[in-house]
């Protein structure tokens, strides 16, 4: 009962308190590992934010050990010695959420990146810092309520258009309330008061376009509700045969050189989410750089206008400190709360977690604890848990009818592709989708290279009725069908490693030369080209209809004893493939008249 009390505050009301102090307090280094120091008379609860050194590094305070308190510094440690000031600021790790999140580079610890590029130039240089928004920016607020007005954590006090045709929602701090005064509209920075919330404890609190939250308390919501619209990311294979429901979790395992990093771009780019919260985390820095060139210069599909206009970008590559790797995971998933929180469906891409873990590994190794399975710390299912949890789909503080999510889907890189590793097998406990990648596909310059057979959802069930609703009632039925080809190819392609193809009955023939149609119309799809890169369901179904008409045509000739070399000599598989471009309904329904009435007429 206990538990099941501080679950439902958490959801429904303020969120947990965090120990601030009032003052900061001081302390001297005594130990120096890596990105983990140890100091001694500093007053600090765990997760505060400390400055370490002259330089005044950042770091959190992880571990208490008596008088002996253990930080984890977000920057390079190099030049620091024994002795050296630590000082605390009495907040924990916390990012500044406001309007200029949009089209961002941040870092792990929300550093704007271009921002500093300009100031440091490609490195960044230690003690570097700058706020997470730009504070000299005026943006042009509207109010939506009175003054007088009672209200509580998460409301909207008002709007303000961050880029063209997007409404930010400026909300009041979750966990306070009280009555609004002083609210007005005018040009203000993210620093400017607004308002004034007198709370009921007497006290006055000023309001903001901006408010802080530390990133690894989860943001409330009012409350959450079972997933059953899917998150539409235009990739065929996904939608069709292994969707992810808006407000769930998806993870995308495979070795190197499997095509984890370009998948997630894909969804990324073509998903339906209202807002993108792309972390690279630990990832190599060509791969980030090919991510920051390309977004600028992409178009939305659903508005024309550049994506980067409903991005954020969280870069941390592999030789960035790996303490700030760690954090970045959750900088990102605060983020994603935030305009969750605002009324809108928000994708988190992680890539990837495989890294994030390995961060914690090497901290847990300088912390000295008891190590688990392949060095990686003891409670790893648990951190993973907790992180794929914060996706939901929920109504918001801000408005008890509306719906809103977030999704998250996260890469992971087991080595060698083993997915029996310690990492993917967390993973694979709390994720409802499972895309497997196959290096043997991407091999063959199949993409993305999802393996049909070892891929599953455990969403598909519940989102069918979208599907039959918003596509066709037919849906279903295709589906079940195109799973059950690829299932007996599967099959018969060991029979065809023993005696070969020709060997096989005329009807067996068939399924293989069908499911090949299958794999290379409907599964593979290119990212380079216009007409393929993004495919919505209505024009994958028409692919399917095409598909399993003709299948259904060439099983009924070849069982009227029709050979199956006359039936692929009639050269509809090409006519079929080419739909894959275009698929209008009376391009479709033009063919499948064709093939049906030449396929009947086979024989005769």
């Amino acid at each position: 009962m206990r538990t099941a009390r501080r679950t439902a505050r958490r959801t429904t009301g303020a969120p947990p308190r965090v120990a601030r102090n009032d003052r900061s307090s001081s302390g001297t280094l005594v130990r120096i590992a890596g990105p983990v120091v140890i100091a001694t008379g500093i007053a600090s609860p765990m997760y505060e934010v400390v400055l370490v050194g002259t330089e005044r590094l950042l770091g959190e305070v992880i571990q208490l050990q008596g008088d002996r308190t253990v930080i984890q510094v977000y920057e390079d440690t190099s030049g620091l010695a024994p002795g050296a000031p630590v000082t605390g600021t009495g907040r924990p790790l916390s990012v500044t959420l406001g309007p200029g999140l949009l089209s961002m580079v941040y870092d792990g610890i929300q550093r704007p990146l271009p921002i500093l590029r300009e100031r440091t130039g490609d490195f960044i240089t230690r003690g570097a810092r700058l706020p997470g928004l730009d504070e000299k920016r005026k943006w042009k607020f509207l109010p939506k309520l009175k003054n007088g007005t009672r209200v509580t954590g998460g409301e909207v006090l008002g709007t303000v258009e961050e880029v063209i045709g997007f409404e930010h929602r400026i909300l009041v701090p979750p966990g306070a309330s009280g009555t609004v005064t002083g609210l007005r509209a005018g040009e203000f920075t993210v620093t400017d008061e607004i308002a004034t919330l007198a709370t009921d404890d007497r006290k006055t609190m000023p309001l903001r376009l901006a408010h802080d939250w530390p990133v690894r308390i989860p943001r409330p919501v009012r409350e959450k509700l079972m997933p059953d619209v899917p998150l539409i990311t235009g990739q065929r294979v996904i939608d069709t045969l292994f969707p992810v429901a808006k407000g769930s979790t998806a993870i995308i395992p495979g070795p190197f050189g499997s095509g984890k990093t370009v998948t997630q771009q894909a969804l990324a780019k073509w998903s339906d989410a209202d807002i993108v919260v792309y972390v690279g985390c630990g990832e190599r820095g060509n791969e980030m750089t090919e991510v920051l060139t390309t977004f600028p210069d992409l178009k939305d599909p659903r508005t024309g206008r550049p994506l980067m206009n409903r991005t954020v970008l969280i870069a941390n590559t592999s030789n960035m400190p790996v303490a700030a790797r760690e954090a970045s995971i959750y900088t990102g998933a605060t983020i994603a709360e935030y305009f969750r929180d605002q009324g809108y469906d928000v994708a988190l891409m992680a890539d990837s977690t495989s890294r994030w873990a390995e961060a914690l590994r090497e901290i847990g190794s300088r912390l000295e604890e008891m190590p688990g399975e392949e060095g990686f710390p003891a409670y790893l299912a648990s951190r993973v848990a907790e992180f794929y949890e914060r996706a939901c789909v929920a109504h918001p503080l801000c408005d008890g009818k509306a719906r809103a999510s977030l999704t998250i889907i996260g890469a992971v890189s087991p080595p060698g592709g083993d997915i029996f590793e310690p990492v993917s097998q967390a993973s694979l406990r709390v994720a409802k989708a499972f895309w497997a990648l196959d290096a043997s596909l991407a091999q063959q310059r199949h993409f993305p290279s999802i393996n049909w057979l070892e891929s599953y959802s455990l969403a598909r069930e519940a989102l069918l009725p979208w599907f039959s609703e918003n596509v066709d009632a037919s849906w279903p039925d295709l589906v079940m069908r195109v799973s059950v080809t690829l299932q007996e190819e599967a099959q018969l392609r060991e029979i065809v490693q023993l005696v070969g193809a020709d060997a096989l009955p005329e009807p067996q023939r068939v399924t293989l030369h069908l499911a090949r149609l299958v794999r290379e119309a409907l599964l593979q799809q290119s990212a380079y080209d216009e007409r393929e890169a993004y495919a919505p369901p209505k024009r994958a179904f028409g692919l399917l209809r095409a598909i399993l008409a003709y299948q259904e045509a060439a099983q009924a000739a070849v069982a009227r004893g029709v050979r199956f070399a006359q039936v692929e000599s009639l050269g509809y598989w090409p006519r079929v493939y080419a739909l894959k471009y275009s698929t209008e309904a009376k391009a479709v329904d033009a063919l499948i008249a064709e093939m049906t009435g030449a396929l009947q007429g086979a024989g005769r």
